[in-house]
């Protein structure tokens, strides 16, 4: 039996092969990689590797859903979703899973992840990711990608939260108030999550009610504290993240700025789903109300007046 999966559900990502090459590159324990291509064929494709499986679908069912895939189909004593366009540290899996315990969900500090620049095939001028140039300062109107996949040196975060309204927020200024090299985050973006296989089907895998996408770092987070458990960030290892910006727009021949087709009305339901389920403390496996995460975060931006 592995140690640990890494989970890497995929829809429409061009770095899919760049990330399992980096995970695999840094594994320093007995961890293999479980990658659900929803709904597409890589491109680039992916090696052969004892250490890898693809699974493929040909309709996709969704971030979430293929989450759970991942999780069912391992049979490793850990696992850890990652998203499709990240880097991680060294020794990243041997870290956390030593420092893990039974109760906790666990997220490695995260850099922004410089994944590629656009070089003029010309003068070799290089642009930072995003939107292909449409022409140099020297004229040429041909560019070509070329990969960096290093995270960004002044773009760590260490912690974050949620809002009144139970979406997403950064909170770095809570970093302040903590010591050590394992501090409590009340949230965190989703996007790279580590915990006991055994416990993420405990606290019942990620939730299809809330739909493909959307609120998945909420979701994670009220999971773990209001099951008695915690989420921790570690500071000892790091994964890098590329965030889909609106400078991805057109990149790739479309927009490039999220690889589901998530329309407003799914957003908004994933919201409103989010904010009555956990407001109305509706989880039936919760051994502490929403409030009591509150109270044990205070003074919260949006929550109390005392914390700008």
């Amino acid at each position: 039996m592995r140690e640990l999966s890494v989970i890497i559900p995929a829809r429409n990502e061009i770095f899919l092969k760049q990330t399992i090459d980096n995970v695999l590159e840094n594994i320093e324990a007995d961890t293999e990689i479980i990658a659900i291509c929803d709904g597409y064929w890589p491109a680039p494709p992916i090696n052969d590797h004892p250490r890898v499986t693809i699974v493929h679908h040909t309709s996709p069912v969704g971030q979430r859903e293929a989450t759970n895939e991942g999780a069912r189909l391992s049979q490793a004593k850990y696992i850890m979703k990652l998203d499709a366009h990240c880097a991680v540290g060294k020794g990243f899996d041997r870290i956390m899973m030593a420092d893990c315990q039974p109760d906790w969900t666990m997220i490695p500090k995260m850099w922004n992840l410089h994944a590629f620049d656009w070089e003029c095939t010309e003068c070799k001028k290089r642009t930072y990711q995003g939107k292909k140039p449409d022409k140099c300062k020297c004229g040429n109107t041909d560019h070509e990608m070329k990969i960096v996949w290093e995270p960004r040196g002044n773009k760590v975060t260490y912690s974050w939260r949620f809002d009144r309204n139970l979406q997403f927020q950064y909170w770095r200024k809570h970093v302040r108030r903590c010591q050590g090299e394992l501090i409590e985050t009340m949230s965190c973006i989703g996007a790279c999550f580590l915990m006991l296989r055994e416990r993420f089907f405990e606290l019942g895998g990620m939730d299809n009610g809330h739909g493909s996408w959307g609120q998945f770092g909420t979701e994670l987070a009220c999971k773990a504290w209001l099951s008695g458990g915690k989420m921790i960030t570690t500071k000892k290892t790091w994964f890098g993240h590329m965030f889909r910006t609106g400078n991805f727009r057109g990149a790739f021949g479309g927009d490039g700025s999220f690889p589901y087709d998530i329309s407003q009305q799914q957003i908004n339901h994933a919201r409103k789903y989010s904010q009555e389920f956990w407001n109305q403390d509706k989880w039936d496996k919760a051994v502490r109300p929403l409030s009591w995460i509150i109270d044990h975060f205070k003074p919260i931006p949006d929550w109390h007046e005392d914390e700008k």
